[in-house]
Protein backbone atom coordinates (compact mmCIF):
# COMPACT_ATOMS: atom_id res chain seq x y z
CA UNK A 1 0.00 0.00 0.00
CA UNK A 2 1.15 3.65 -0.71
CA UNK A 3 -0.55 6.32 1.18
CA UNK A 4 0.28 9.83 1.04
CA UNK A 5 -0.21 12.75 2.84
CA UNK A 6 -0.52 16.12 1.13
CA UNK A 7 -0.41 19.52 3.37
CA UNK A 8 -0.34 23.00 2.04
CA UNK A 9 2.88 24.78 3.38
CA UNK A 10 1.37 27.74 5.57
CA UNK A 11 -1.98 27.42 4.25
CA UNK A 12 -3.64 31.23 5.52
CA UNK A 13 -0.62 33.55 4.72
CA UNK A 14 -0.37 31.12 1.46
CA UNK A 15 -3.85 31.88 0.57
CA UNK A 16 -3.13 35.19 1.32
CA UNK A 17 0.10 35.48 -1.39
CA UNK A 18 -1.77 33.89 -3.92
CA UNK A 19 -3.72 37.11 -4.76
CA UNK A 20 -0.83 39.65 -3.87
CA UNK A 21 2.32 38.06 -5.85
CA UNK A 22 4.15 41.33 -4.68
CA UNK A 23 4.31 39.48 -0.75
CA UNK A 24 6.56 36.43 -2.10
CA UNK A 25 9.80 36.69 -0.29
CA UNK A 26 8.41 38.90 2.20
CA UNK A 27 7.43 37.64 5.62
CA UNK A 28 3.40 37.27 5.95
CA UNK A 29 1.13 36.24 9.26
CA UNK A 30 -2.37 36.04 9.80
CA UNK A 31 -4.19 36.87 13.02
CA UNK A 32 -7.19 35.32 15.04
CA UNK A 33 -10.61 36.33 15.08
CA UNK A 34 -10.93 40.06 15.80
CA UNK A 35 -7.03 40.55 15.69
CA UNK A 36 -6.08 38.95 18.26
CA UNK A 37 -2.99 36.35 17.66
CA UNK A 38 -0.42 35.05 15.39
CA UNK A 39 -2.44 32.08 13.93
CA UNK A 40 -0.52 31.16 10.81
CA UNK A 41 3.42 32.55 10.01
CA UNK A 42 5.18 32.17 6.74
CA UNK A 43 8.40 30.73 6.27
CA UNK A 44 10.38 33.88 6.28
CA UNK A 45 7.98 34.59 9.84
CA UNK A 46 9.16 31.59 11.34
CA UNK A 47 12.91 32.63 10.33
CA UNK A 48 12.47 35.98 12.05
CA UNK A 49 11.44 33.97 15.52
CA UNK A 50 7.85 35.45 15.22
CA UNK A 51 5.99 33.24 17.93
CA UNK A 52 2.93 30.93 17.38
CA UNK A 53 0.00 32.33 18.90
CA UNK A 54 1.46 35.49 20.53
CA UNK A 55 -0.44 38.52 21.08
CA UNK A 56 -0.96 40.50 18.24
CA UNK A 57 -0.10 43.69 20.45
CA UNK A 58 2.94 42.91 21.58
CA UNK A 59 4.79 41.93 17.90
CA UNK A 60 3.85 44.93 16.42
CA UNK A 61 7.31 46.61 17.35
CA UNK A 62 8.65 43.06 15.17
CA UNK A 63 5.90 43.56 12.13
CA UNK A 64 6.76 47.22 11.75
CA UNK A 65 10.76 46.88 12.20
CA UNK A 66 11.07 43.71 9.51
CA UNK A 67 8.16 44.54 7.09
CA UNK A 68 6.04 42.25 7.78
CA UNK A 69 2.65 42.27 6.63
CA UNK A 70 -0.24 41.14 8.75
CA UNK A 71 -3.72 40.15 7.44
CA UNK A 72 -7.00 39.52 9.18
CA UNK A 73 -8.47 36.02 9.04
CA UNK A 74 -10.91 35.46 5.97
CA UNK A 75 -12.17 32.09 6.48
CA UNK A 76 -14.25 32.39 3.59
CA UNK A 77 -11.10 32.96 1.06
CA UNK A 78 -9.60 29.77 2.98
CA UNK A 79 -12.32 27.60 2.39
CA UNK A 80 -12.96 28.22 -1.31
CA UNK A 81 -9.12 28.04 -1.87
CA UNK A 82 -8.76 24.63 0.20
CA UNK A 83 -12.06 23.26 -2.27
CA UNK A 84 -9.76 24.10 -5.15
CA UNK A 85 -6.73 22.43 -4.06
CA UNK A 86 -8.89 19.57 -2.97
CA UNK A 87 -10.38 19.47 -6.61
CA UNK A 88 -7.33 19.32 -8.31
CA UNK A 89 -5.53 17.18 -6.17
CA UNK A 90 -8.76 14.52 -6.28
CA UNK A 91 -8.47 14.58 -9.62
CA UNK A 92 -5.00 13.25 -10.24
CA UNK A 93 -6.20 10.61 -7.56
CA UNK A 94 -7.79 7.01 -7.37
CA UNK A 95 -9.02 7.88 -4.02
CA UNK A 96 -8.98 10.69 -1.48
CA UNK A 97 -9.46 11.78 1.90
CA UNK A 98 -10.25 15.19 3.08
CA UNK A 99 -8.44 15.33 6.76
CA UNK A 100 -8.90 18.95 7.49
CA UNK A 101 -8.73 22.35 5.53
CA UNK A 102 -5.02 21.96 4.18
CA UNK A 103 -4.60 18.51 4.46
CA UNK A 104 -5.89 15.22 2.50
CA UNK A 105 -4.54 11.83 2.35
CA UNK A 106 -4.15 10.44 -1.21
CA UNK A 107 -3.65 6.39 -2.22
CA UNK A 108 -1.54 6.08 -4.38
CA UNK A 109 -1.16 2.20 -4.56
CA UNK A 110 -0.44 0.66 -7.63
CA UNK A 111 1.52 3.51 -9.34
CA UNK A 112 4.66 2.54 -10.91
CA UNK A 113 6.61 5.60 -9.61
CA UNK A 114 3.96 7.48 -6.53
CA UNK A 115 7.48 9.83 -6.07
CA UNK A 116 7.06 11.19 -9.47
CA UNK A 117 3.13 11.22 -9.78
CA UNK A 118 3.55 12.65 -5.90
CA UNK A 119 5.72 15.73 -7.31
CA UNK A 120 3.39 15.95 -10.79
CA UNK A 121 0.62 16.83 -8.11
CA UNK A 122 2.45 19.00 -6.36
CA UNK A 123 3.55 21.45 -9.30
CA UNK A 124 -0.14 20.73 -10.02
CA UNK A 125 -1.87 22.34 -7.11
CA UNK A 126 0.80 25.40 -7.44
CA UNK A 127 0.26 25.94 -10.89
CA UNK A 128 -3.69 26.00 -10.60
CA UNK A 129 -3.83 27.48 -7.18
CA UNK A 130 -1.03 29.12 -6.11
CA UNK A 131 -0.77 27.05 -3.00
CA UNK A 132 2.43 25.47 -2.56
CA UNK A 133 2.29 21.85 -0.79
CA UNK A 134 4.17 19.40 0.86
CA UNK A 135 3.96 15.62 0.13
CA UNK A 136 4.79 12.34 2.44
CA UNK A 137 4.75 8.91 1.45
CA UNK A 138 4.59 5.55 3.29
CA UNK A 139 2.94 2.42 4.02
CA UNK A 140 0.35 4.01 6.54
CA UNK A 141 -0.92 7.27 7.51
CA UNK A 142 1.22 7.31 10.66
CA UNK A 143 4.47 6.93 8.16
CA UNK A 144 2.93 8.90 5.38
CA UNK A 145 2.07 11.85 7.86
CA UNK A 146 6.08 11.63 9.42
CA UNK A 147 7.38 11.56 5.47
CA UNK A 148 5.32 15.18 4.87
CA UNK A 149 7.02 16.19 8.67
CA UNK A 150 10.29 15.75 7.38
CA UNK A 151 9.75 16.65 3.51
CA UNK A 152 9.02 20.43 4.84
CA UNK A 153 11.93 20.49 7.39
CA UNK A 154 14.55 19.48 4.50
CA UNK A 155 13.86 21.97 1.37
CA UNK A 156 16.50 19.61 -0.43
CA UNK A 157 13.66 17.15 -0.25
CA UNK A 158 11.67 19.47 -3.06
CA UNK A 159 8.59 19.07 -0.96
CA UNK A 160 8.38 15.29 -1.63
CA UNK A 161 9.58 12.48 0.00
CA UNK A 162 8.80 8.48 -0.59
CA UNK A 163 9.84 6.79 3.41
CA UNK A 164 12.64 4.66 2.29
CA UNK A 165 12.57 1.05 4.20
CA UNK A 166 15.14 -0.59 5.99
CA UNK A 167 18.13 1.17 7.91
CA UNK A 168 17.28 4.22 6.25
CA UNK A 169 14.03 4.22 7.65
CA UNK A 170 14.79 3.44 10.70
CA UNK A 171 17.20 6.66 10.83
CA UNK A 172 14.59 9.07 9.76
CA UNK A 173 12.45 7.20 12.94
CA UNK A 174 15.60 7.81 15.51
CA UNK A 175 15.55 11.65 14.13
CA UNK A 176 11.80 12.03 14.94
CA UNK A 177 11.51 12.96 18.47
CA UNK A 178 8.16 10.96 20.23
CA UNK A 179 6.06 14.20 20.45
CA UNK A 180 5.90 14.73 16.66
CA UNK A 181 4.14 11.18 16.06
CA UNK A 182 0.81 11.42 14.84
CA UNK A 183 -1.57 9.81 17.79
CA UNK A 184 1.36 10.67 20.34
CA UNK A 185 -0.83 13.22 22.44
CA UNK A 186 1.05 15.29 25.18
CA UNK A 187 0.03 13.30 27.87
CA UNK A 188 1.55 10.06 26.39
CA UNK A 189 4.26 12.08 24.83
CA UNK A 190 5.52 13.33 28.33
CA UNK A 191 5.20 9.81 29.79
CA UNK A 192 7.08 8.48 27.14
CA UNK A 193 10.10 10.97 27.77
CA UNK A 194 9.79 10.05 31.20
CA UNK A 195 10.23 6.43 30.76
CA UNK A 196 13.20 7.28 27.97
CA UNK A 197 11.14 6.77 24.67
CA UNK A 198 12.73 9.55 23.00
CA UNK A 199 12.18 9.15 19.13
CA UNK A 200 10.01 7.02 17.23
CA UNK A 201 12.50 4.39 16.60
CA UNK A 202 12.71 4.34 20.64
CA UNK A 203 8.94 4.04 20.44
CA UNK A 204 8.78 0.93 17.80
CA UNK A 205 11.08 -1.29 20.13
CA UNK A 206 8.70 -0.85 23.05
CA UNK A 207 7.23 -4.50 23.31
CA UNK A 208 3.90 -4.64 22.42
CA UNK A 209 2.63 -5.76 25.81
CA UNK A 210 4.19 -2.68 26.89
CA UNK A 211 2.41 -0.41 24.33
CA UNK A 212 -1.15 -2.03 25.02
CA UNK A 213 -1.32 -1.88 28.56
CA UNK A 214 -0.05 1.38 28.76
CA UNK A 215 -1.23 3.44 25.91
CA UNK A 216 -4.52 0.89 25.08
CA UNK A 217 -5.22 -0.10 21.74
CA UNK A 218 -5.39 3.28 20.22
CA UNK A 219 -1.43 3.82 21.21
CA UNK A 220 -1.25 0.19 19.62
CA UNK A 221 -2.43 1.18 16.64
CA UNK A 222 0.04 3.80 16.16
CA UNK A 223 3.20 1.29 17.41
CA UNK A 224 1.47 -1.10 14.43
CA UNK A 225 1.67 1.91 11.87
CA UNK A 226 5.28 2.91 12.51
CA UNK A 227 6.02 -0.18 12.19
CA UNK A 228 4.29 -0.14 8.26
CA UNK A 229 1.01 -2.39 9.50
CA UNK A 230 -2.07 0.04 8.30
CA UNK A 231 -4.51 -0.03 11.03
CA UNK A 232 -6.34 3.35 9.95
CA UNK A 233 -7.91 3.09 6.76
CA UNK A 234 -8.47 5.50 3.98
CA UNK A 235 -11.93 7.07 4.17
CA UNK A 236 -13.02 8.06 0.84
CA UNK A 237 -16.02 10.26 1.82
CA UNK A 238 -15.62 12.46 5.06
CA UNK A 239 -17.46 11.82 7.91
CA UNK A 240 -21.05 13.40 9.06
CA UNK A 241 -20.03 15.52 11.96
CA UNK A 242 -21.87 14.80 15.26
CA UNK A 243 -22.62 18.46 15.90
CA UNK A 244 -22.38 21.53 13.88
CA UNK A 245 -21.15 25.14 16.34
CA UNK A 246 -21.33 28.46 14.88
CA UNK A 247 -19.60 30.41 17.63
CA UNK A 248 -17.56 33.90 16.97
CA UNK A 249 -16.06 36.57 19.24
CA UNK A 250 -17.69 39.98 18.71
CA UNK A 251 -15.74 43.02 17.78
CA UNK A 252 -17.05 45.14 20.39
CA UNK A 253 -18.85 44.00 23.44
CA UNK A 254 -22.59 43.79 22.91
CA UNK A 255 -25.26 44.48 25.08
CA UNK A 256 -28.47 45.35 23.16
CA UNK A 257 -30.28 42.16 22.91
CA UNK A 258 -31.22 43.44 19.28
CA UNK A 259 -27.75 42.88 18.17
CA UNK A 260 -28.09 39.80 19.79
CA UNK A 261 -30.40 38.44 17.50
CA UNK A 262 -28.59 39.57 14.93
CA UNK A 263 -25.76 37.59 15.66
CA UNK A 264 -27.83 34.77 16.69
CA UNK A 265 -29.97 34.93 13.66
CA UNK A 266 -26.57 35.00 11.05
CA UNK A 267 -24.77 32.14 13.72
CA UNK A 268 -27.84 29.42 13.08
CA UNK A 269 -27.93 30.02 9.98
CA UNK A 270 -24.67 29.73 8.92
CA UNK A 271 -24.91 25.89 10.98
CA UNK A 272 -28.06 25.50 9.24
CA UNK A 273 -26.52 25.65 6.05
CA UNK A 274 -23.48 23.29 7.19
CA UNK A 275 -26.25 20.62 8.65
CA UNK A 276 -27.60 20.82 4.72
CA UNK A 277 -24.78 20.63 2.76
CA UNK A 278 -23.73 17.15 4.89
CA UNK A 279 -27.67 15.91 4.08
CA UNK A 280 -28.59 15.94 7.73
CA UNK A 281 -30.98 17.34 10.17
CA UNK A 282 -30.89 17.77 13.54
CA UNK A 283 -33.04 17.09 16.86
CA UNK A 284 -31.34 19.58 19.34
CA UNK A 285 -30.15 23.04 19.60
CA UNK A 286 -28.39 25.39 22.07
CA UNK A 287 -27.68 28.53 22.61
CA UNK A 288 -24.81 30.52 25.08
CA UNK A 289 -23.85 33.48 25.69
CA UNK A 290 -20.78 35.00 27.58
CA UNK A 291 -19.33 38.08 28.90
CA UNK A 292 -15.45 38.70 29.05
CA UNK A 293 -13.74 36.91 32.19
CA UNK A 294 -10.88 38.59 31.38
CA UNK A 295 -12.38 42.17 31.98
CA UNK A 296 -11.59 43.85 35.53
CA UNK A 297 -14.32 45.37 37.04
CA UNK A 298 -16.85 44.27 34.20
CA UNK A 299 -20.24 41.88 36.13
CA UNK A 300 -19.68 38.48 34.46
CA UNK A 301 -22.39 36.33 33.24
CA UNK A 302 -22.45 32.97 31.36
CA UNK A 303 -25.58 31.24 30.25
CA UNK A 304 -26.75 28.53 27.90
CA UNK A 305 -29.97 26.37 27.68
CA UNK A 306 -30.71 23.80 24.96
CA UNK A 307 -34.40 22.94 23.21
CA UNK A 308 -35.44 20.51 21.08
CA UNK A 309 -36.55 20.39 17.61
CA UNK A 310 -39.62 18.17 16.73
CA UNK A 311 -39.45 17.14 13.59
CA UNK A 312 -35.68 17.39 13.22
CA UNK A 313 -35.01 19.21 11.07
CA UNK A 314 -32.11 21.38 8.79
CA UNK A 315 -35.07 24.08 8.03
CA UNK A 316 -32.95 27.63 8.17
CA UNK A 317 -36.26 29.46 9.43
CA UNK A 318 -37.14 27.06 12.24
CA UNK A 319 -33.62 27.01 13.70
CA UNK A 320 -33.31 30.60 13.80
CA UNK A 321 -36.70 30.91 15.37
CA UNK A 322 -35.73 28.22 18.14
CA UNK A 323 -32.53 30.25 18.38
CA UNK A 324 -34.18 33.32 19.26
CA UNK A 325 -36.75 32.04 21.55
CA UNK A 326 -33.94 30.73 23.57
CA UNK A 327 -31.99 33.81 23.70
CA UNK A 328 -35.16 35.35 25.05
CA UNK A 329 -35.16 33.46 27.79
CA UNK A 330 -31.21 33.66 29.04
CA UNK A 331 -30.87 37.09 28.38
CA UNK A 332 -29.77 39.61 30.68
CA UNK A 333 -29.86 43.23 30.93
CA UNK A 334 -26.61 45.27 32.05
CA UNK A 335 -24.52 42.70 30.78
CA UNK A 336 -21.07 43.34 28.10
CA UNK A 337 -21.16 40.12 26.39
CA UNK A 338 -18.11 38.82 24.30
CA UNK A 339 -18.94 36.07 22.37
CA UNK A 340 -22.73 34.09 21.76
CA UNK A 341 -22.94 31.10 19.65
CA UNK A 342 -25.23 27.73 18.15
CA UNK A 343 -24.90 24.45 18.64
CA UNK A 344 -26.84 21.69 16.73
CA UNK A 345 -27.19 18.17 17.84
CA UNK A 346 -28.94 14.93 17.47
CA UNK A 347 -27.73 15.19 13.48
CA UNK A 348 -29.05 12.22 11.64
CA UNK A 349 -28.94 11.55 7.96
CA UNK A 350 -32.06 12.95 6.27
CA UNK A 351 -32.92 10.01 3.97
CA UNK A 352 -32.78 7.39 6.97
CA UNK A 353 -35.07 9.85 9.16
CA UNK A 354 -37.22 8.55 12.23
CA UNK A 355 -40.69 10.16 11.62
CA UNK A 356 -42.81 10.86 13.79
CA UNK A 357 -46.52 9.79 13.10
CA UNK A 358 -47.93 12.97 14.79
CA UNK A 359 -45.40 15.41 12.76
CA UNK A 360 -45.29 13.39 9.28
CA UNK A 361 -47.03 16.55 7.32
CA UNK A 362 -44.80 18.73 8.52
CA UNK A 363 -41.78 17.30 8.35
CA UNK A 364 -42.85 16.35 4.51
CA UNK A 365 -43.53 20.09 4.37
CA UNK A 366 -40.07 20.91 5.07
CA UNK A 367 -38.45 18.37 2.95
CA UNK A 368 -40.13 17.35 0.02
CA UNK A 369 -42.43 20.73 -0.12
CA UNK A 370 -42.19 24.69 -0.59
CA UNK A 371 -39.82 25.16 2.26
CA UNK A 372 -37.61 22.39 1.05
CA UNK A 373 -37.79 24.27 -2.24
CA UNK A 374 -36.75 27.32 -0.71
CA UNK A 375 -33.92 26.11 1.23
CA UNK A 376 -32.58 24.40 -1.81
CA UNK A 377 -33.01 27.16 -4.04
CA UNK A 378 -31.66 29.28 -1.30
CA UNK A 379 -28.46 27.10 -1.17
CA UNK A 380 -27.90 26.75 -4.74
CA UNK A 381 -28.12 30.87 -4.88
CA UNK A 382 -24.98 30.96 -1.89
CA UNK A 383 -23.23 28.24 -4.04
CA UNK A 384 -22.94 30.24 -7.06
CA UNK A 385 -22.90 33.90 -6.23
CA UNK A 386 -21.24 33.47 -3.08
CA UNK A 387 -21.92 32.76 0.97
CA UNK A 388 -24.46 34.79 2.11
CA UNK A 389 -25.83 36.35 -1.02
CA UNK A 390 -28.75 34.92 0.35
CA UNK A 391 -29.40 34.87 4.12
CA UNK A 392 -32.06 36.01 6.79
CA UNK A 393 -33.80 39.15 7.21
CA UNK A 394 -32.84 38.82 10.94
CA UNK A 395 -29.15 38.71 11.00
CA UNK A 396 -28.93 42.86 9.54
CA UNK A 397 -27.12 44.46 7.68
CA UNK A 398 -24.62 46.92 9.42
CA UNK A 399 -24.03 43.83 11.88
CA UNK A 400 -21.82 46.53 14.00
CA UNK A 401 -21.18 43.23 16.34
CA UNK A 402 -19.13 41.72 13.60
CA UNK A 403 -15.98 40.45 13.80
CA UNK A 404 -12.86 43.13 14.16
CA UNK A 405 -11.04 42.60 11.11
CA UNK A 406 -8.62 45.78 10.55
Amino acid sequence: MKLALMDCNNFYASCERAFAPHLVGRPVVVLSNNDGCVIARSQEAKDLGVPMGAPEFKCRALFKHHGIAVFSSNYALYGDMSARVMAVAGGMSPRMEVYSIDEAFLDLTGLERPEDHARLVCETVKRCTGIPVSIGIGPTKTLAKLANKLAKRDRSMGGVLDLPEGLEREALLGRTEIRDVWGIGPRHGKRLIERGVRTALDFCRLPREVVLKSMTVTGLHTWLELRGVPCISLDGVGKSKKAIVSSRSFGRPVESIEDLREALSHYAALAAGKLRAQKGQAASLQVWLETNSFVEGDPQYTAGQSVGLSPATAHTTRIVRAALEVLERIYRPGYRYKKAGVMLTGIEATATAQLSLLDVSEAAEEHAGRGGRLMDAMDRVNAKWGRETLFPASAGIARPWGMRQK
